[in-house]
Order: structure tokens, then C-alpha cells, then sequence
């Protein structure tokens, strides 16, 4: 697994035109052995989900609440089956925006999954946001087996 940080992609502008303003980002990749379609389903599954995102989390369509046992919450932004989901991210009842955007793309026999994080809060703890979403792609893979 790899990572990076740096911000959204410009093929965002949903996501840029609400954190105007925010210079701080994560970014956490890997590639996974799977193709798209298997990911994806992994993606939307209530395993996958909880292992990104944390226990009790399931995902609805593009305006739907999610809300984490564990206290983050925020609202579906985009939804693009086999591509993209982008959601907003409160890390906390009074916590700022930011944005948690997922992408899959085809890499050989495999599947790239990056994540980016950007808003609000992130540039006051950035080695942990890293540290935090570095995990959560790992618990992904694992729990795609």
C-alpha cells in the first residue's frame, strides 16, 4: 500500500466548489487484486463500507445520511457505480466539513482504490488523517480477501 498527500482532482468540482477555501488534503492509495466490478461491490457492501468509513455504516443514494457508531456522519455527495463515491465527512457532532472522495480505476489484473480527504480540520492533524484513512484502506482489503 502506498500514499500520498495532495489535493482533490480537478475532475471534482462538486466537492472544490464546498471547500473553497481548504488547503489541507490526504491522499491514501493501493491496488488491490480484484477487478472493478468486485471491488465495487465491496465498496457498497455493508463489510466494505464499515471497514472505510466505521461500524454501522451503510451508504444510501446521492443525498442520503450515513452515520457511524463510532461518530462520524455526513451525507452522500456522488454516487458513479464502478467509478466513484464521494461523501461529506464530520469527524464529530460539531466537526467541520471536509470530503472523503473514493475512485477505482482498472490497474492490470487489479483495481486502484484511491482516497482523498479534504477540508476542514485536516491540516491540524494531518499525519493522523494519513495514519487514519492508510488503516481504513487496509481493513478494506482485508475484508476483501
Amino acid at each position: 500500500m502506498s500514499s500520498s498527500t495532495q489535493s482533490i482532482p480537478e475532475n471534482s468540482a462538486e466537492a472544490d466548489a464546498e471547500l473553497e477555501g481548504s488547503t489541507a488534503g490526504v491522499h491514501s492509495s493501493l491496488t488491490v487484486g480484484a477487478p472493478v466490478e468486485q471491488v465495487w461491490q465491496h465498496l457498497i457492501s455493508a463489510r466494505g463500507t464499515e471497514a472505510l468509513l466505521g461500524p454501522g455504516v451503510t451508504l444510501g443514494s446521492k443525498g442520503e445520511s450515513w452515520h457511524s457508531t463510532d461518530g462520524p456522519h455526513g451525507v452522500v455527495r456522488s454516487y458513479h457505480p464502478m467509478e466513484q463515491v464521494r461523501v461529506s465527512w464530520h469527524r464529530d457532532e460539531d466537526g467541520p466539513l471536509s470530503i472523503v472522495d473514493l475512485q477505482l480505476k482498472p490497474d492490470g489484473e487489479g483495481t486502484r482504490v484511491d482516497l482523498y480527504h479534504e477540508g476542514e480540520g485536516i491540516a491540524e492533524d494531518g499525519a493522523g488523517d494519513k495514519s487514519h484513512w492508510d488503516a481504513a484502506l487496509g481493513r478494506f482489503a482485508e475484508a476483501l480477501g
